[in-house]
């Protein structure tokens, strides 16, 4: 039965040309468009409560969660950007734990949407994820966010597709989307993973791939054993598998997400296939984890200071699966006219064992303790507005027009920063006072605003001010 099945001739569809969002039409319609497309369009991103109503085992040790909006609108989102998640990871009573995860699904079933977890068992989120987002979970979010997209009307759609790990994340929502969608397209997927048995959603892949003609699937495992009867590819991203997969690479739009490492790789390689960098299109996670490790370390060993900021770093940086913005920026120094730009650090103080505890009304850090004198502190930079940093202990010079953490870095002032576009939240700091303009997309929440916080990547400050950093 079955190969009389498979002997009876099929046609390719006749399809129409390139491939066109749904939401397109009503974002470029002259009309005013009705009140349902319009709640469809992947306007801007939005706070929102979402319910758990699904959980889904994947192979690699990932978690799929399928969530749907508590309010009962759809979430609208283009494929390949992420959300990001308030987790009670403390306890219900203390702040949340922010973290921001692809969404795996298609933009055109937008009723419930999914974000897939890889666990990571010395991480901070990724375990109490696993161990206890259930169907009736109930959590606070902000998306979409993201560049990182496909195009909402594309006359080729022609497109090579690197992931590696769970960087097949948004790759799925791409490949599912356009699996959805009418229209020619053609598609190369390009699949790295460690181990035979830990490709996610390979099965859907697969069955994908056998039912729409215009998608094809690559898998290579690393070399570090291959298991009997393997027959993809083998070993690490090279030119020449490219070549093989992608032979016309430099007529295709490129969408790569995976490990710093290997993104990096993969823009080297794709220049050498010559790929324009027009073309290509990287979703990166945090930094290597080692290079995150040493450091934390680092910071552990510096003044008293460093503690908190180090706890702060280890919290975004965990496992390069834990996050999906882009890559971390590492403090380098910066240099002016005389020389490198240091940082005084706030002085060392000796504490009296004899002297009094702190009494109902003080600060808890003892009667002598008191609030740093900015005007002490050593001043560097130029500019026409100052900026006082009171944990780092420096004054920095700076103009309205300059980005606030660029100029805080250089002048040594511990800013972890991931996207630095404004999205990610990770480079949240508190202002003292003082007033900025941010021109965030999507980073950090309406509350977090109102009780004095902002994001240094994508603000200018207006006044002088002071900062908790």
């Amino acid at each position: 039965m079955i190969e009389l099945l498979t002997q009876t001739a099929i046609q390719e569809p006749q399809r129409i040309r390139g491939l066109e969002m749904p939401w397109n039409r009503v974002m470029g319609s002259t009309e005013a468009p009705a009140r349902a497309a319009r709640a469809l369009g992947p306007w801007h991103p939005q706070e929102f409560t979402a319910e758990c109503v699904e959980t889904v085992p994947e192979a690699g040790g990932l978690m799929t969660f399928v969530f749907r909006r508590c309010d009962g609108a759809p979430l609208a989102f283009r494929a390949g950007q992420y959300v990001n998640v308030a987790f009670p990871v403390n306890g219900e009573d203390q702040e949340p734990v922010d973290r921001s995860y692809s969404l795996s699904s298609s933009p055109t079933e937008p009723w419930t949407f999914s974000i897939s977890v890889k666990r990571d068992a010395g991480g901070l989120v990724s375990p109490w994820v696993h161990e206890n987002v259930k169907p009736g979970t109930v959590l606070e979010m902000l998306g979409p966010v993201g560049a990182f997209h496909l195009p909402d009307a594309d006359r080729r759609a022609r497109y090579l597709l690197l992931a590696a790990g769970a960087g097949i994340t948004p790759i799925m929502s791409m490949v599912r989307t356009i699996h959805s969608l009418p229209g020619h397209a053609d598609v190369i997927v390009l699949y790295h993973g460690a181990e035979a048995g830990g490709f996610a959603f390979h099965q859907e892949l697969a069955y994908i791939a056998s039912v729409d003609s215009r998608v094809k699937v690559f898998y290579s495992l690393g070399d570090r054993g291959l298991p009997e009867g393997w027959e993809g590819l083998t070993g690490r991203l090279t030119a020449a598998m490219l070549d093989e997969v992608a032979p016309d690479a430099n007529g295709r739009q490129v969408y790569a997400c995976g490990p710093e490492g290997y993104l990096n790789t993969a823009t080297e390689l794709l220049k050498k296939v010559g790929v324009d960098d027009t073309s290509i299109y990287m979703e990166f996670f945090t930094g290597d984890r080692q290079t995150l490790l040493e450091y934390q370390a680092e910071l552990a060993h510096a003044a008293d200071i460093a503690e908190e900021i180090a706890e702060e770093i280890a919290d975004s940086a965990e496992d390069y699966f834990e996050s999906q913005p882009s890559a971390f920026g590492l403090y380098e120094p910066g240099y002016d006219a005389e020389g490198t730009l240091k940082a005084t650090g706030l002085p060392l103080e000796t504490v009296d064992p004899d002297a009094p505890e702190a009494t109902e009304g003080d600060s808890g850090a003892g009667p002598e303790a008191v609030t740093p004198d900015a005007s002490s502190f050593n001043t560097v930079g130029t500019g026409s507005l100052t900026l006082s940093f009171m944990r780092t202990g420096v004054n920095v010079r700076i103009d309205p027009t300059e980005h606030i953490l660029e100029v805080a870095q250089r002048a040594g002032v511990r800013i972890g920063a991931n996207c630095k576009e404004g999205m990610c939240g990770s480079c949240k700091v508190v202002k003292l006072s003082g007033e900025v303009e941010m021109n965030h997309q999507g980073g950090i929440r309406a509350r977090e605003i109102a009780a004095g916080k902002f994001l240094p990547c994508c603000s200018t400050a207006q006044t002088d001010m002071v900062i908790d950093a």
